[in-house]
């Protein structure tokens, strides 16, 4: 999945396959990457556009959607 850099101290990138509704996340610490499952467009706008992505992340998404580390 294609990923861009991000602005943020928690987050290194951040990529979405509307296709398949999976978000995948870069975290900067351990540079662990994960993908979150049946994530909906418009949530996937809200993130991206969010003043802070880590707020977010962990308001909105962490432990809110099945999710499977990647790499």
């Amino acid at each position: 999945m294609d990923r861009k850099p991000v602005n943020s101290t928690m987050i290194a990138s951040i990529g979405y396959d509307p296709d398949s509704g999976t978000l995948e996340i870069e975290f900067r610490k351990g540079g662990q990457i994960w993908q979150y499952f049946d994530f909906p467009a418009h949530a996937w706008s809200e993130f991206e556009y969010a003043d802070s992505l880590g707020k977010y992340f962990l308001a909105n998404i962490k432990n809110s959607f099945r999710a499977a580390r990647v790499g």
